[in-house]
């Protein structure tokens, strides 16, 4: 494959697990969430590469997902003893992303490992750091990684499908029919810190909370089904991923910036002109309703 598909394919995989796993957290009214978790995992990648000294291996994996319980549990807590769940994110988001950066400033020294590429990435250096998979010859790392990650979305999600889908819209319900309400919300933030750290190192942290929240809320407009609203999330992150990189090649700026400028683009566009709750939509209909309710009462009169 070309350096453009590998960075194609890269970037169209974390669109793919990041719209999935996002409509879930729009769903729940956790879109913040993301953005938390995709910040604090950076305290658990530099906690794990202080351990190890070593940048590659599933440690990192490792520490991401624990930071990223971490994350879950301590807002969890601050929203249980009264506090509200919004600044409950934002004090446990700062205060841990903080921790990171002050780490990384003076801890870990000359690593490859910075803020700078912690928020952007660098998703055009993927195609270099390659490994041999049977069958598949040399596959870049980031994207074996995004393909496993996506797997197992995939796997858990069709799994238990029905469990997230009452957990989603009806938790009470879900309490009530004896389905593990708060295992399967812990297991759904290992899902997300799993996805998180899959694409942090390649996209930064940006473009990660930007496929998370963005393609979902796109979609949340175009439709109340939620299996129609998993595959059009996907496919809005997959556009997303091309459409920014073709932006970036043509502007000659940053690849992650534009696939995170491309995701808003899209939105744009269904908040305009999705049928049931776009602008445009709306306003035609306000504008049909009176000619209709004319000529109901001509045929009355």
């Amino acid at each position: 494959m070309t350096y453009t598909g590998w960075i194609l394919l890269t970037a169209s995989l974390v669109g793919l697990s990041c719209g999935i796993v996002g409509v879930f957290l729009i769903l729940r009214r956790m879109a913040m969430m993301a953005d938390a978790i995709s910040h604090t995992v950076l305290l658990g990648i530099v906690t794990a590469f202080l351990i190890t000294r070593e940048l590659n291996g599933p440690h990192m994996l490792i520490g991401a997902i624990i930071t990223g319980l971490l994350t879950a549990l301590l807002v969890q807590w601050f929203h249980s003893r009264g506090v509200q769940q919004d600044a409950s994110i934002g004090v446990v988001f700062t205060t841990l992303f903080a921790i990171g950066v002050i780490l990384i400033a003076t801890q870990v020294g000359n690593a490859h490992l910075d803020t700078k590429h912690a928020l952007m990435g660098e998703i055009a250096f993927v195609p270099w750091e390659v490994m041999n998979v049977p069958l598949l010859g040399e596959v870049p790392k980031a994207t074996f990684m995004l393909a496993a990650v996506l797997l197992v979305v995939l796997v858990v999600i069709l799994a238990f499908y029905k469990e997230w889908k009452i957990t989603s819209f009806d938790p009470a319900l879900a309490a009530s029919i004896g389905i593990p309400v708060v295992l399967l919300h812990y297991v759904f933030m290992s899902m997300v810190s799993i996805t998180t750290v899959a694409s942090f190192d390649a996209v930064g942290a940006i473009m990660v909370v930007a496929m998370l929240i963005t393609p979902a809320a796109a979609a949340y407009l175009w439709t109340d089904k939620l299996s129609i609203m998993l595959v059009l999330s996907g496919a809005f992150g997959v556009i997303s991923a091309f459409a920014g990189y073709y932006v970036a090649v043509w502007l000659d700026t940053s690849i992650s910036g534009s696939m995170a400028f491309a995701t808003g683009i899209v939105f744009l566009v269904s908040f305009l002109l999705s049928p049931k709750h776009g602008v445009l939509s709306r306003y035609l209909y306000r504008y049909e309703r009176p000619d209709q309710e004319e000529q109901q009462i001509d045929a009355v009169s």
